[in-house]
């Protein structure tokens, strides 16, 4: 996962119809995928990322003033979302996403389009794989916490490892070539059907089934981004 972002050199490449894959020279990455499952002891206490969040701003042009990238409520994201109507469908009941509770303190961020975007390709993915709306959520916001719902490109000599797109997905390690895995489609298929290997991952908690599909260096980084994912999977399903 890429999880601090210090300095801004952004640029957009645009790879193909289907995508857009980012890429921020001078970005610091920390974590990532490793090589060997890791334990899980406990919740996630921390908070958002706010400098993540300015440097996907200056990636994409948006600029945001510095205040905006705290955390907002739940009525302010629904608010910036509301530019993208949705199609009349039945929504998923909150107690069936996240049948748990959420785990630890949870951090919230503002969506923009191609965030959104992504956010239904990941959720139409779930669908199609067959994972239903739990295992939307929890690809939601393992994207959330790896990439914060951007199709990031390789990011040069400070890129962790060979990290790449909405899960920061490794060639390295069998997930595919790099224009697979910065294929939304393509990377969310492959991380449903390992988490289809994952045994119990209905009944895990969050954290619990994103990491053992990761192998995350933050095993319980992904357990605060569990209200938003629920939020935006019934919002978009």
């Amino acid at each position: 996962m890429k999880s601090h972002f210090t300095r801004w050199l952004p640029a957009i490449a645009k790879t193909s119809n289907r995508r857009t894959a980012l890429t921020l020279a001078g970005v610091v990455a920390l974590g990532g995928l490793a090589l060997a499952p890791a334990a899980y002891p406990g919740p996630l206490t921390g908070g958002p990322h706010p400098d993540a969040v300015a440097a996907i701003d200056l990636a994409t042009g948006k600029n945001r003033a510095p205040e905006s990238t705290d955390a907002v409520t739940p009525t302010e994201t629904v608010r910036a979302d509301a530019a993208e109507p949705d199609e009349p469908s039945q929504k998923p009941d909150v107690d069936r996403l996240v049948p748990h509770g959420v785990q630890g303190a949870q951090s919230r961020i503002t969506l923009d389009d191609a965030q959104l975007a992504n956010a239904r390709a990941i959720v139409e993915t779930a669908k199609e794989t067959g994972v239903g709306e739990r295992g939307a959520v929890i690809g939601v916001a393992t994207a959330l916490q790896e990439s914060k719902l951007y199709n990031l490109g390789h990011l040069g000599a400070v890129n962790d490892h060979d990290s790449q797109g909405l899960f920061q997905q490794r060639p390295s390690t069998g997930w595919g070539s790099p224009e697979q895995i910065t294929d939304p489609e393509y990377a969310s298929t492959a991380f449903f059907e390992a988490l289809k290997d994952v045994r119990g991952w209905q009944e895990a908690p969050l954290t619990v089934a994103a990491q053992t599909v990761q192998v995350s260096a933050y095993p319980f980084a992904y357990a605060q981004w569990e209200e938003q994912a629920a939020e935006v999977v019934q919002r978009v399903w």
